[in-house]
């Protein structure tokens, strides 16, 4: 009896190993197969970067005569916010007439700050108007920041509502920040008008001939690769005022060639290679000179013409016809200027004899511009 005990305990227990291992395999099978449908988990490998992770990274460009090094630690250290911010919109304009618009689209971005309601309004009553010229869409856009002073922020917004044409970050006005005005309008114009035609930058105090701008575009926007502008051929770098770069940041003495910020135009096709460039190396403190950067890095070309006075122009109606842009003029002058303009009977003149000046809301009735 007791022999046949110890079979039958035996026996019972081999069974309950077997069992055991069969539902040991039968579970590392099944994991085996689910790990077929799973990615790999990002913690496993941490070195790997995300998709939303930052890979600007330092950069040696040369432009055939000098070599120029970015040291990301060292932008890192001493502009960090310009290098990690994320660009956050919280005012964007009315873009449905460009998205549905079958004529090529101009964008006339102009920088501006939330306490420049006058320029703003001054440039709405002569030249920054939504409309057709020479079977062109032209469209006006104010870039502008954050600022902490009462009531201005609250003025931008009714802006917006009024006339759509802010686009607004969530970053505070500053010098320096003006570079994340460059870096977070490239990433805009990516991701929300991919199909615009030509981009010209400037300031809110201004005088913009939108139809020698149009002019211009016809006779030298063929090439996709070719910005055009007020060219600064390898400026000395300031080391004081307020453009001054610390020799630990920048040790070069001359910057690359740039355009000058006060106005310059560049082709919707240099966009995507615009903002590819600029995830990539470090942001400059400067805006004119970090889009310099940004255009060699991008390997696009510049054009010069005389026709951009970013550095401003003595009144003679018949140049101011020619000109696309004439830099450093208030606002009640730019309206005065802009009637003389439209006036003038100029020899090979864009138009004469009439003028179109428009008024806006004024607290309870309708502003009337002052004419000379």
């Amino acid at each position: 009896m007791g022999a046949n005990v110890r079979k039958r305990f035996l026996s019972l227990i081999s069974a309950m190993l077997v069992s055991i291992a069969m539902l040991l395999t039968r579970s590392w099978i099944i994991r085996q197969q689910g790990n077929k449908h799973q990615s790999p988990s990002p913690h496993l490998n941490p070195t790997l970067p995300t998709p939303n992770s930052l890979t600007r990274d330092s950069a040696n460009l040369s432009d055939g005569l000098y070599t120029y090094h970015l040291n990301m630690s060292q932008f890192q250290s001493d502009f960090p916010h310009l290098q990690t911010y994320k660009c956050s919109v919280t005012l964007t304009p009315q873009t449905e007439q460009e998205l549905g618009n079958p004529k090529p689209v101009v964008i006339m971005a102009i920088k501006s700050h939330p306490r420049s309601g006058a320029r703003r309004q001054a440039a709405r009553r002569t030249w920054a108007w939504e409309e057709e010229v020479e079977g062109y869409w032209v469209k006006t856009i104010f870039l502008i920041a954050q600022t902490e002073v009462s009531g201005q922020m609250e003025l931008v917004a009714l802006e917006s509502r009024e006339f759509g044409d802010i686009l607004q970050w969530d970053f505070n006005e500053g010098h320096h920040n003006l570079s994340l005005k460059e870096r977070c309008f490239l990433e805009w114009l990516d991701s929300e008008v991919p199909e615009v035609k030509f981009i010209f930058k400037g300031d809110d105090d201004e005088y913009v001939n939108p139809r020698a701008v149009v002019h211009f575009i016809k006779e030298h926007g063929s090439s996709p690769n070719t910005l055009h502008g007020h060219l600064l051929r390898h400026s000395t770098v300031m080391r004081s005022t307020k453009y001054a770069i610390s020799k630990t940041l920048y040790s070069f003495d001359k910057y690359p060639s740039f355009l000058s910020g006060g106005g310059f135009l560049f082709p919707g096709t240099s966009v995507k290679y615009l903002h590819e460039v600029a995830q990539k190396i470090p942001v400059f403190p400067l805006d004119d000179v970090y889009f310099g950067f940004l255009a060699l890095a991008a390997n696009l070309t510049y054009r010069h013409d005389r026709r951009f006075y970013v550095s401003g122009l003595a009144f003679n109606a018949c140049k101011y016809q020619e000109a696309l842009v004439v830099h450093g003029i208030d606002p009640e002058r730019l309206i005065n200027i802009w009637t003389e303009v439209q006036r003038a009977q100029c020899q090979g003149g864009q138009r004469g004899g009439s003028f179109t000046l428009k008024s806006f809301p004024c607290g309870n009735h309708m502003c009337t511009p002052k004419l000379s």
